[in-house]
């Protein structure tokens, strides 16, 4: 039956043209090479900033740039499915960007808002027709592809292109050295080459042969090496924790009682921390009182908190957080001037709460955790794929604790996140079919 869902997808791919991978290829490179790679954030803004624009103005070009591609996919999907082709939008992330363009209505910065919400609208919808389109055996080995040329840009790079590494004159003195390739900083390109190091140890079926075997591991191992020299310990981290989750998962999916085992254990695993955690407030309180604590982290989190407690239920308005500088909803929470000019929460969770207040964070969470979690635990998909994709998923549920990727713009970590999510609904629709 598996060999059923598989041919029906295979049969789903060859219906696709060259014009249409082009165009997602075209797509993916926008979002992992951008228009200006290299290029390095201003010194006078904080270490932690990944963003080149504090003011919340856009790239005319990039926007551009970015339509065309939509265009080009809509066209596309149109094409191979008419008006059906948009049900492969799940109906929670139409509503959860409904809210977004909604919150425009009471952001401080409508015209932020509106233009990062149409943003949100084109990439989501964009991964969305594409992965449906071309199927996502397909398009995986097209993302596969475009990452591997990443990583061997980044390596090439280091030697050659003085800004492929931290340079003198950080805000950080401990960042001056690390790798950060085409990516303005190393948490970015840590993040990257993480999820290379996951998808190519994870994916045997698409490298048949003992020569692609070989040369997947040794692309591991690259991939692995530069996270290292990035000293991202999040994705490092992160990436040991996902690649076991990943095992656990293949492990138990061919058995709902195991299944049901590993769920139940997982639960008890965070009831348990939960209860530690609330039965140890002081640790909690003087970690949160510490502001150099996770490099400055606890001192963004304290000014969020204090904003959501003043602002429950609509929050700041969709996208006026990131890169905005003294437009930030937080201007008036923060205790001195480089948390002034941080261009993110460094916790999505948190992050949701403060631009699109517990209204949006509720359908966030449905959407982008319960839905594919559900997805996850049923029998339909071929296991392998799946493995790899829980992999991906878990790493990035992860990496919101300590960065920022839910609808933040284009950023590498959120795309890869809708192309996680993409294939597991493509998946999922290819079992329903068997």
């Amino acid at each position: 039956m598996a060999n059923d869902g598989l041919a029906d997808n295979v049969i789903h791919v060859h219906q696709a043209t060259w014009i249409d991978e082009a165009a997602f290829l075209a797509f993916l490179l926008l979002a992992f090479v951008g228009l200006t790679p290299f290029a390095v954030a201003p010194p006078t803004l904080n270490p932690l900033n990944s963003g080149l624009n504090p003011t919340g103005a856009g790239d005319v070009m990039r926007q551009i740039c970015y339509l065309a591609a939509f265009a080009a996919i809509v066209i596309g999907a149109f094409r191979h499915r008419g008006l059906a082709a948009f049900s492969s939008v799940p109906i929670l992330l139409v509503l959860l960007l409904a809210w977004c363009l909604v919150s425009a209505g009471w952001a401080s910065e409508p015209g932020v808002a509106v233009r990062r919400a149409g943003l949100a609208v084109v990439l989501v919808v964009s991964i969305m027709l594409s992965v449906e389109t071309i199927g996502t055996e397909r398009s995986l080995i097209l993302w596969r592809w475009v990452l591997v040329g990443v990583l061997f840009v980044n390596f090439i790079s280091i030697p050659f292109i003085p800004q492929a590494r931290h340079l003198p004159g950080e805000a950080d003195p401990g960042l001056v050295g690390d790798w950060r390739g085409l990516y303005d900083h190393k948490n970015i390109a840590g993040a990257v080459t993480a999820m290379t190091a996951i998808i190519f140890l994870y994916a045997p079926r698409l490298s048949p042969g003992l020569f692609h075997k070989l040369r997947d591991w040794v692309i591991v191992a690259a991939a692995i090496a530069f996270t290292v020299m990035t000293r991202s310990k999040s994705s490092l981290g992160l990436m040991v924790i996902a690649l076991v989750m990943g095992a656990v998962y293949r492990w138990a999916w061919k058995r709902e009682l195991d299944r049901t085992i590993v769920v139940v254990a997982g639960v008890i695993l965070v009831i348990a921390v939960t209860a530690f955690l609330v039965a140890d407030q002081g640790a909690i309180a003087r970690f949160l009182e510490d502001p150099d604590d996770l490099t400055g982290r606890t001192a963004i989190w304290q000014a969020e908190i204090a904003f959501i407690h003043d602002h429950p239920i609509f929050g700041a308005g969709f996208g006026t957080f990131a890169d905005t500088g003294g437009l930030s909803p937080l201007h008036n929470y923060v205790g001195n001037d480089w948390v002034n000019s941080v261009s993110h929460g460094h916790n999505g969770y948190l992050q949701l709460l403060v631009t699109i207040g517990s209204i949006g964070f509720a359908l966030a969470i449905a959407g982008l955790l319960v839905a594919p979690a559900i997805l996850f635990w049923n029998g339909n998909g071929d296991v392998d794929m799946k493995a790899l994709l829980f992999a991906l998923f878990a790493f990035l549920v992860l990496h919101n604790f300590m960065e920022s990727d839910f609808l933040e713009g284009d950023g590498v970590t959120w795309v890869a996140f809708l192309l996680t999510l993409a294939m597991l609904y493509n998946l999922n629709r290819r079992g329903e079919l068997r």
